[in-house]
């Protein structure tokens, strides 16, 4: 099921951590355009990312998210973008929680 949707951040820090990438070092450059690319693609279909199984969903997210769910993206040079998705008909909203190294992410989620 394609399912566009509407991508928002966590919080005003993690935008602004985002677009501080666009001016950063050309490793932080290449990872902001990667990012901005799963963006549009999330923005298209928000289910184009793997959804994270509940049972592996860190209680942190769940405290401070409040998230039912989870979805991975998985983003070049082995970094990982974690959003949820909220809402439904006739608006479905991307939350992007964080992005972290693929080894981040394994110990993060107990792989």
């Amino acid at each position: 099921m394609i399912l566009p949707s509407e991508i928002r951040f966590a919080d005003n820090s993690l935008k602004q951590t985002f677009y501080k990438l666009e001016q950063g070092d050309p490793s932080e450059k290449e990872l902001f355009k990667f990012i901005n690319q799963a963006m549009d693609n999330i923005e298209n279909n928000a289910f184009c990312g793997v959804q994270i199984p509940k049972k592996q969903i860190p209680k942190e997210y769940i405290k401070k998210y409040s998230s039912a769910n989870l979805w991975k993206y998985d983003l070049p040079s082995a970094w990982r973008l974690i959003y949820t998705i909220r809402g439904g008909k006739p608006i479905v909203v991307s939350l992007i929680l964080e992005w972290m190294t693929h080894k981040e992410y394994e110990r993060k989620f107990n792989y």
